[in-house]
């Protein structure tokens, strides 16, 4: 009787020990309470990021971004600086990040985050109608555009499209420039400028409010510089090399993440209306909660807890 109990209280012991084990495999390393976030200053990308970070919140991480160029953000996500950047846009990042994505320095989320995306030039809707239509027709009206084409930020990958074609000479552009002044600096003017009803050549992209603000009209014929149809964009989630193996609980809610184009026009909406991206962010989900159940599939607190509860509670829905 007495071994009966020992083997009884043994096998117990070894149950409690087998529970104990896994309620800790359950629960995230303690560094990877720090989720660092990569942005570029792009409105789309605050979004997305804020979006992000608001579950996180709630999950009980502490996230944060950091203002990075695109060249340093694939840099720092190589040397572990930063943890992700939400804001791979194929194909026009594609020969910047290539490198760092053949050699394993940064991990890629096989499916995209957003899809129906575009990037290429765009012009106000006038200029259109005045005869500006296409890449080949920029060159015939470089005086009404002041030989210049507005980009955003140095080091971002579409100035770079431009300055390759203005190098190159290619549709005449031989004599223009690029105007970097980030994403506000250009929308300022080109926001000026149609109020002026003066022509403008500037760097587009949907989602973004500017398709709503402005009547804009997106060039033809610039397909082999930026994409098809109008540079039609996948954009996809980075991660530095081994974070989905270090902190496996964030690594899954990133990889699950996938966004709309009415998502992202709506929650960048509001923060261009002055709103703060994590006020906006949780409005937004308040709102439409259903998408938290794709993206905390898989998904716990950072202690180990059910997620959907924790982050409904958190966002008042």
């Amino acid at each position: 009787m007495q071994m009966r109990i020992s083997k009884l209280l043994s096998s117990a012991s070894t149950m409690l020990v087998s529970f104990c084990v896994m309620g800790a495999e359950a629960q995230e390393a303690p560094q990877c309470q720090n989720v660092r976030f990569a942005e570029v200053g792009w409105t789309d990308i605050t979004a997305t990021t804020a979006l992000s970070s608001t579950v996180l919140k709630a999950l009980g991480y502490n996230p944060s971004s950091t203002i990075l160029s695109l060249p340093d953000t694939f840099k720092n996500l190589k040397s572990k600086q930063v943890d992700a950047f939400l804001g791979y846009w194929s194909p026009s990042q594609t020969p910047v990040v290539a490198p760092f994505l053949k050699s394993g320095d940064i991990k890629m989320v096989p499916h995209p985050n957003l899809v129906g995306a575009k990037y290429t030039l765009a012009v106000p809707a006038y200029a259109a109608a005045g005869g500006l239509k296409s890449f080949a027709d920029l060159a015939k009206y470089k005086d009404k555009l002041g030989y210049t084409i507005y980009g955003i930020e140095p080091g971002n990958d579409g100035n770079k499209l431009i300055n390759d074609m203005i190098s190159k000479n290619q549709f005449g552009l031989g004599d223009f420039m690029v105007a970097e002044w980030g994403e506000r600096g250009m929308l300022m003017e080109v926001k000026k400028a149609i109020s002026e009803k003066r022509w403008i050549a500037f760097l587009a992209w949907e989602p973004h409010p500017m398709n709503v603000d402005f009547n804009l009209t997106y060039l033809k014929g610039g397909d082999a510089i930026f994409g098809a149809n109008y540079g039609e964009a996948k954009v996809f989630t980075l991660m530095s090399s081994d974070y989905q193996t270090r902190c496996p609980n964030v690594g899954k809610l990133l990889g699950n993440l996938q966004f709309t184009l009415d998502m992202e026009n709506r929650v960048m909406g509001s923060i261009m209306s002055k709103s703060k991206p994590l006020v906006a962010a949780k409005d937004w989900l308040k709102q439409n909660p259903a998408v938290l159940k794709n993206w905390l599939n898989g998904v716990t607190t950072f202690d180990g807890k059910d997620a959907l509860p924790a982050v409904m509670s958190a966002i008042g829905a």
